[in-house]
């Protein structure tokens, strides 16, 4: 039985499934001593990124821009990079900031991103909504209201994005930076005023429950930005609680220079004691100058320009290939999100895309590609099948395409060793 597959390196071997595969017709008969090309089609893993800059494309709009600054302008080039984005990306985040998404109460902006989520899907990408509850960019109406008020809101608001949304996007950050939200004096806002209240872990409780009521089949997170032992503890206070936490997101926006190997294990291994699913839901790497190390709050450094440099994208492409080998080597993350394609709007003005704000692709963006779509990729690779139309396929974790001759059919391989079989039609 001959094998389609290809090396594999030590450190990711986890992530490599093994199957002894019988192609068959639709009739059900083998495919005996027939020349069979396999190749991988999709990564189980999540590669993801925001999807914020293709709202307007999604949308048909041609001079609309994304209400968030968390995103970035319309791209001039929007075909050229969503062909670019879907290369390397599986799974897309969407921005449901409360106060972009409904400033004007009983408003929402549903339809736009309802369109913009079916368009992602339509391409073959899962979507995940970011966030449901956060105490930044809530919307103003929150403040005329009672505290009473503010926490039927929220479930309202919850549940309604959640059930509405279902079956499009099932994966949501429940709740953000919750360790922070009741003593966030940046500005006055609903979220604060309530988690004082109630308390961090009721908080949690409320916006998990909700979304859960509304979605019994979602996958909800916790995300935060802090990665110090205060989120630490508030993990282990709701799990305490008897809070069911899907997984787990850790931000890691390095606009102050990369961690390093030996940070990011430190955090990942402290984080994946409570056995839960690690997701990096927010990473950026730079590729100009690095913020001072002395800036508390990344929102509070603002420069004219910040351009990226050619040292810049030397550095910025070994580093992502430094961070994505170091996360995919850990077997507790699932999911990695870098925070945006381009620099053309990003997020602080900085240069952390993979796509310089001309649409020309970035030495990280080549670095990238070469890991998801080579070293971790299975490429067609033409195999024969022996007597009783059996072959082997080896590979990372996700979804295959055996053709003989202009038939094909799929085949997932989603456990380190097993059997499986393949109709070609």
């Amino acid at each position: 039985m001959q094998v389609a597959s290809r090396s594999t390196p030590e450190a990711v071997r986890h992530r490599v499934g093994r199957s002894a595969v019988t192609v068959r017709t639709a009739d059900g008969h083998p495919v005996a001593d027939a020349a069979v090309v396999v190749e991988q089609v999709r990564h189980a893993f999540a590669f993801a990124n925001i999807g914020f800059d293709f709202i307007p494309l999604a949308n048909g709009e041609t001079d609309a821009t994304p209400d968030s600054p968390f995103g970035g302008a319309a791209p001039s080039q929007g075909a050229h990079l969503a062909e670019l984005w879907f290369e390397l990306f599986n799974t897309a985040t969407l921005p449901f900031y409360w106060g972009g998404f409904e400033p004007e109460r009983g408003r929402p902006d549903t339809q736009r991103l309802m369109r913009t989520a079916q368009w992602f899907v339509a391409h073959g990408v899962t979507v995940k909504g970011h966030p449901l509850a956060w105490h930044t960019l809530a919307p103003r109406w929150l403040l005329e209201l009672s505290t009473v008020e503010i926490e039927a809101a929220v479930r309202a608001r919850i549940r309604r994005e959640v059930t509405e949304f279902r079956g499009v996007i099932d994966v949501w950050d429940a709740i953000n930076e919750v360790v922070i939200m009741p003593v966030f004096d940046k500005e006055d806002n609903g979220l604060t005023r309530l988690c004082q209240k109630i308390g961090r872990v009721e908080t949690v409780r409320l916006a998990f429950e909700t979304a859960r009521s509304a979605n019994p089949g979602a996958t909800a997170l916790l995300n935060d930005f802090d990665m110090s032992s205060d989120y630490e503890h508030l993990v282990e206070e709701c799990l305490d609680a008897g809070i069911r936490i899907d997984a787990l997101g850790l931000q890691s926006h390095m606009h102050q220079g990369y961690w390093g190997e030996d940070k990011t294990l430190s955090i990942l291994e402290r984080f994946s004691r409570f056995g839960l699913p690690l997701h990096l839901t927010e990473t950026t790497l730079l590729s100009g100058h690095l913020m001072p190390r002395e800036i508390v709050d990344l929102n509070d450094y603002q420069v004219a320009d910040w351009p990226s440099t050619a040292e810049g994208e030397e550095r910025q492409a070994d580093e992502i290939v430094r961070h994505y080998s170091t996360l995919v080597g850990h077997p507790a993350v699932q999911a990695i999100t870098y925070w945006g394609l381009t620099d053309d709007g990003a997020w602080l003005g900085a240069p952390g895309g993979l796509v310089r704000a001309d649409g020309t692709p970035k030495p990280a963006y080549t670095a990238l590609r070469g890991l998801i779509k080579d070293d971790w990729w299975l490429g067609p690779t033409s195999v024969r099948t022996d007597d009783e139309g059996r072959i082997g396929v080896e590979g990372f974790f996700g979804d295959y395409r055996v053709a003989v001759g202009d038939q094909s059919g799929t085949v997932v391989l989603d456990t380190a060793d097993g059997v499986a079989e393949v109709t070609v039609t």
